[in-house]
């Protein structure tokens, strides 16, 4: 059976995993990201952790890697395998040749997509939406972002910039500041820091963490459950409205904001139902279900896909 290696490389970890073909992860790795000492030092980061779970590989059972899949953090071209843009939580990662420079250290054929894309992968191929052709899945957490896949296949459109669900309108954050530099977009108002820094304006207080809020709701804070449902009915309108536009079977929701129970589910899909066409009622807004290991395995489709291209 065809063995691959999957990475995903994040502003602080890089993990790496030994997948087969029927989606088992074999083995993994992971280590922190060198972000701060730019490029070169995260590709050998990456480099050194492929190599060890392949010599591990070779040894146990005498099978080589075939090939790579790669998410990273970034607007990155699978095309070209460039990394088109990019923040500042890996100094000076836009315009990394993620695929070549990956390929040249490693000698195996390498496929590289954006990690929020190869989540929406791992997901449809193992996880809340396996069975599903047309997917949108939404991350929450420090940002928003998304993935939409159609007929099976990730959408990057035409500047391989699709997914910035963050930085759609609400109209319930005004004029707010969303990091983009933008204004009035629903990251502005739902996502975590948004969230931690309108609870703590409210009381005064001091949470470090939106957990910490979310354990204040279910504990009956009034505050912290009207915090939380405000974000989460901005985000589940805004989702709602995507859903009239593109229609797809199933839209899941992971991150870490995603795990703030009940008092943010519920006012996400109460809010998400009421703005849905009569025709598209039987959408359903769900959680993801792979966590972490979600990027690993859309990393290592991808991987199989180059394989298969080659053959």
């Amino acid at each position: 059976m065809s063995v691959v290696a999957a990475v995903d490389i994040g502003g602080t970890k890089t993990s790496a995993a030994l997948v087969d073909a029927s989606g088992a992860l074999l083995a993994t790795r992971s280590a922190s990201t060198p972000a701060r000492r730019g490029p070169d030092a995260v590709l050998s980061t990456a480099v050194t952790l492929v190599e060890e779970l392949a010599g591990e590989l070779a040894a146990a059972s005498g099978q080589a890697v075939g090939a790579v899949g790669v998410g990273s953090a970034g607007v990155i071209d699978p095309r070209s395998g460039v990394v088109v843009s990019a923040t500042d939580a890996i100094a000076g990662w836009a315009g990394t040749d993620l695929r070549r420079e990956l390929s040249d250290r490693l000698g195996l054929p390498v496929a590289v997509d954006n990690d929020v894309h190869a989540h929406a992968l791992g997901e449809q191929w193992r996880g809340a939406a396996a069975g599903h052709a047309d997917v949108l899945l939404v991350t929450v957490g420090t940002g928003i972002g998304g993935s939409l896949i159609l007929d099976g296949r990730v959408r990057h459109g035409r500047h391989v910039a699709a997914g910035h669900v963050g930085h759609l309108p609400a109209p319930s954050a005004g004029r707010r500041p969303c990091p983009c530099g933008g204004r009035g977009h629903v990251e502005a108002v739902a996502s975590g820091p948004a969230m931690l820094a309108e609870y703590s304006a409210r009381t005064g207080g001091d949470a470090a963490h939106l957990a910490q809020v979310a354990r204040s709701a279910a504990d009956g804070d009034h505050v912290a459950a009207a915090v939380l449902a405000e974000g989460a009915a901005a985000l589940g309108g805004v989702l709602g409205g995507l859903v009239n536009v593109i229609d797809p079977e199933i839209v899941l929701v992971g991150g870490g904001v995603a795990e703030s129970g009940d008092a943010w589910w519920r006012p996400l899909r109460a809010a998400f139902a009421a703005e849905l066409l009569p025709a598209l009622r039987d959408v359903v807004i769900e959680p993801a279900a792979l966590g972490a290991t979600a990027a690993l395995l859309g990393a290592a489709r991808l991987a199989m896909e180059a394989m298969e291209a080659i053959a």
